[in-house]
C-alpha cells in the first residue's frame, strides 16, 4: 500500500470515530430529557409553551406529571418528532427552547413565597399532598409529606422525591386522576414545613384510609399514629 492510501484510509477511520462520538454525544443528551418526574424552571417553560399553543391546559408548577406527558406527545404527533412524551434536545429544538439545565429533580430544595413562587420539589411534594390529603387537618397534611420524605431515607424505596412519588403503585392519587387536579393552597405550605422537618407521623413510611383500606398486608403494619382519617404506621 503506498503512503497516500494509508493516509487516505487514516482519515476516513477518523472521520468514522468521529462520527461515532457525535452519535454518542447526541444520545448522551437525549438520555438527559426532561421527563415525567422532572421538575424546576425548565419544566415551567415547556409548560408555558404547551399551553400558549393549546397543547396543554393544567398548572404552570414545573412540576413534570402525566398531563404534562400527555400534552408533550401530542405537540409531538402535531410536529412529527418521536411521541415519547419526553422532552430532549429535538423536542426543544422544535419549541425554541434553550436547556437551562435547572430541570431535573432529586434534593430537597425549600422555597418562599406562595404556590406560584415554589420551587420544583416543593411543588411536587405539594402536589402529591393535596392529592392524597385534600380536606385532611393541615397536621395531617404535614404527616402525609413526611412519610414520601422519610421513605427517602429508607433502603425499601427509591432515593429521590421523584422516585419515591412516581414509584409504581406507591400512590393511588397518580392512577386515578387526583395527582393532576389543582394544587391546595394549604399543601404548599405543608411540604415546606415537612421538607423542614416537622414530622407528625412520628416517622411513619405508610399511611392508609382505614374506611377504603382492604390489605391485610397494610392493616399489620405497626401503627404509629391516627391522624384525621389515616393511620400512619411503620
Amino acid at each position: 500500500m503506498t503512503m497516500s492510501r494509508k493516509k487516505v484510509c487514516l482519515m476516513l477511520v477518523i472521520v468514522f470515530m468521529l462520527s461515532i462520538a457525535a452519535i454518542a454525544l447526541v444520545d448522551s443528551a437525549d438520555a438527559a430529557s426532561y421527563k415525567k418526574g422532572s421538575s424546576g424552571d425548565m419544566v415551567k417553560q415547556i409548560q408555558q409553551l404547551l399551553k400558549d399553543q393549546g397543547f396543554y391546559s393544567g398548572s404552570v408548577d414545573g412540576v413534570f406529571g402525566s398531563a404534562t406527558e400527555a400534552s408533550v406527545k401530542k405537540y409531538q404527533q402535531r410536529y412529527g418528532l418521536e411521541a415519547d412524551g419526553k422532552v430532549g434536545t429535538k423536542t426543544l429544538a422544535a419549541m425554541g427552547l434553550k436547556d437551562t439545565g435547572g430541570g431535573q429533580s432529586g434534593g430537597q430544595n425549600t422555597g418562599g413565597g406562595g404556590g406560584g413562587n415554589a420551587s420544583g420539589d416543593v411543588a411536587l411534594l405539594a402536589r402529591l399532598i393535596s392529592a392524597e390529603a385534600r380536606g385532611e387537618p393541615y397536621h395531617g397534611q404535614v404527616a402525609v409529606g413526611a412519610v414520601v420524605l422519610n421513605r427517602i431515607g429508607h433502603p425499601s424505596f427509591p432515593n429521590s422525591l421523584s422516585g419515591v412519588i412516581y414509584q409504581n403503585g406507591a400512590f393511588t392519587c397518580i392512577d386515578d386522576g387526583q395527582f393532576n387536579e389543582p394544587i391546595a393552597d394549604s399543601a404548599y405550605q405543608a411540604a415546606r414545613d415537612a421538607m423542614n422537618g416537622s414530622d407528625p407521623s412520628g416517622g411513619a413510611i405508610y399511611y392508609f384510609n382505614p374506611s377504603t383500606a382492604t390489605s391485610k398486608w397494610i392493616w399489620s403494619r405497626p401503627l404509629v399514629v391516627v391522624i384525621g382519617k389515616h393511620r400512619f404506621c411503620m
